[in-house]
């Protein structure tokens, strides 16, 4: 894991500007705030911007960085809530909201979807008890299997970003790169062919907004037409290939859980089955403590979690989750306008 440990002059250095961004921006999704974000990163310490710059640009082994040390009050932040649609005006979380967008600036630009989490760029990542058993990071019994987030989707970000406000039972999450991965060479040239389907996951799914019947039923309204994009890409799946990019350096987008078994190529099908297997046999654990910012390369490293037992007390483990694009211009023609930052 490449991780990199803020030193106290560093972490003084970012409190008094994100002091200064707390003053004048009353949200981190704000579109003002999103316009300048980049040009406070460029004031952050040079060390921490040479070691994401490095991330972005060599993309090394093994496509996860973290940095790790900052501060998180537990008082001042308050209890894990309950549901992410539970929201104050002003975010008990901002200055740490402000610090996960401002980092991930200098990787690329915050996006969010306007079918998960009720179209909010920064998403709460806990547990919520009604979805314990899904397949949601917001789930806990069930093991959230591994994947490429919005792996369905071609304008999946580049990178997540998840930033540990708390996490008591060490809870892991689990990563495996591609570039670690050990696949026959022959089978991987079927991986770059598009022989497979893979389907929206659960949180795009209309049932999963925080209210459902609130949704417009008008068929001009963008948000009933973005569900209706995520059921279209349901209903008629186009095959995709698993692998792009450079054959001796491949990105990947996979999603095992919502893949349909390739029933009309018994090649396609075993090259798949094989890499799931060889994915499976390179995952290993990240357990992310409070004030750890993680970055995962989208292109290269799968995710998921461990099972856990939550208590819904307050005192569960909570995330904050951004997902960035480098190229927020290929999204153009999904989003309202060029400053927009959702997906439709």
């Amino acid at each position: 894991m490449i991780k990199i440990t803020l030193l106290p002059e560093e972490i003084d250095v970012i409190k008094s500007i994100l002091s200064d961004m707390s003053s004048r921006y009353g949200s981190a999704e704000g579109s003002d705030f999103l316009m300048d974000a980049c040009l406070y990163a460029h004031e952050f310490p040079k060390r921490i911007r040479k070691f994401l710059n490095d991330f972005k640009m060599s993309e090394p082994k093994p496509g996860i960085c973290v940095i790790s040390g900052y501060p998180i009050d537990e008082a001042a932040i308050g209890k894990t809530p309950s549901h992410w649609k539970y929201r104050s005006d002003i975010s008990p979380t901002l200055e740490l909201e402000l610090l996960l967008v401002t980092l991930g600036s200098l990787l690329g630009d915050a996006l969010g979807w306007a079918t998960q989490q009720d179209g909010h760029i920064i998403h709460d990542i806990m547990p919520i008890k009604e979805c314990e058993n899904e397949q949601l990071g917001t789930g806990s019994a069930q093991t959230l299997w591994w994947h490429t987030e919005d792996a369905f989707h071609e304008y999946r970000g580049d990178y997540i970003g998840m930033f540990c406000l708390r996490n008591p039972d060490n809870v892991a999450t689990t990563i495996a790169s591609i570039d670690d991965v050990q696949f026959d060479k022959e089978m991987a040239k079927i991986l770059f062919e598009p022989h497979f389907i893979i389907r929206p996951d659960e949180s795009h799914q209309e049932k999963n907004a925080s209210d459902p019947q609130d949704i417009p039923l008008a068929p001009s309204d963008h948000l009933r037409m973005a569900y209706h994009r995520i059921q279209e890409m349901n209903d008629n799946a186009k095959k995709v290939s698993v692998m792009y990019g450079h054959p001796q350096s491949p990105y990947i987008r996979i999603d095992p859980y919502f893949m349909e078994r390739v029933e009309d190529n018994e090649p396609a099908r075993l090259a798949v089955e094989n890499l799931i297997k060889a994915i499976d046999a390179a995952l290993m654990e990240v357990i992310m403590l409070p004030g750890d910012i993680l970055f995962i390369d989208n292109y290269k490293t799968v995710h998921g979690r461990k099972p856990f037992k939550p208590r819904y007390d307050g005192t569960d483990r909570w995330l904050k989750r951004i997902n960035i694009a480098r190229d927020i211009r290929k999204s153009r023609d999904a989003r309202m306008n060029c400053i927009s930052r959702v997906i439709y």
